[in-house]
């Protein structure tokens, strides 16, 4: 079995694990049991949506290491300015708090916990009876990654530990996780932090929708604080790659909640209702 292999297995294990373990006690039977009979119907209410991300998602894994060639290119060579603004924060936070344990618990968390974040709320949310906030998820991922993408090409910046700010901490963990996330991202896709974007996007929804899964509003909380401390603690991102990353979740979660809209979610249902009715 090769590494990726190893880690990848690994991954789904635990995510799998904690999404059983969360839907059980944080969606509940009763919901899970609304979803395996209406399964379909929510599905196709969020198609459009779905097929928006998925391609966002291809256009990046297709186009990132072309696009990094012309962020090369042309792009705004950052990494200078962001150093003289912040300095070595980043080798500061380190310097202050590193310990062994807290190193394996944010590189657990930037990978495992991460991951995680990112894919539960998939499931709590087609499990509610409205697909409205699972549509509004989907168009903020999709904009978090096509905002991101298109700044990763005007911006060309490097991470603290390409400029030997700090460690690399997650390499000195496990080496294999910083393999792992080079599979998947390229040296210079630092501004703005993705892993802050997308769970500080999460993290948003969890408000928005505590009323309904109030149990759900402080673990999302607390992993998507954990994730973006990781980026800065692990010498992965800058705090200026932390705030755009902030920026870009607010600007995401607002733009989705415009695009799919009260009118239009109240529509649907009138529509729902009427075709009940009919029936």
């Amino acid at each position: 079995m090769t590494w990726l292999a190893s880690v990848l297995g690994s991954l789904a294990l635990w995510v799998g694990g904690g999404i059983l373990v969360a839907a059980a006690v944080i969606i509940g039977p009763s919901r899970i049991r609304g979803l395996r009979d209406d399964v379909a119907s929510r599905l196709s209410d969020a198609r459009r949506e779905f097929a928006a991300l998925c391609a966002v998602l291809l256009a990046s894994a297709v186009g990132r290491s072309s696009l990094q060639t012309v962020s090369e290119l042309f792009g705004l060579r950052l990494t200078g300015l962001i150093y003289a603004v912040e300095g070595n924060f980043v080798e500061w936070i380190q310097q202050t708090y590193a310990t062994p344990e807290l190193t394996m618990y944010f590189s657990s968390v930037y990978v495992y916990g991460y991951a995680f974040l990112l894919s539960f709320p998939f499931l709590a949310y087609i499990a509610l009876p409205r697909t409205k906030t699972l549509r509004r998820l989907l168009v903020a991922y999709a904009l978090n990654y096509a905002i991101g993408l298109a700044l990763y090409t005007v911006v060309f910046a490097h991470g603290p530990r390409n400029l030997d700010v700090g460690t690399s901490l997650l390499f000195t963990y496990n080496p294999e996780f910083t393999a792992l996330t080079s599979e998947v991202n390229e040296a210079a896709n630092v501004f703005p932090s993705l892993h802050t974007s997308l769970s500080v996007t999460v993290a948003a929804f969890a408000v928005m929708t505590r009323d309904e899964y109030p149990l759900w509003t402080p673990v999302a909380v607390w992993i998507s604080t954990s994730v973006v401390i990781a980026t800065m603690y692990l010498g992965i991102h800058w705090l200026t790659d932390v705030i755009g990353g902030i920026a870009l979740a607010l600007g995401s979660v607002y733009l989705s909640c415009r695009i799919v809209g009260e009118e239009e979610e109240a529509d649907g249902e009138i529509s729902g209702d009427t075709a009940a009715v009919d029936a």
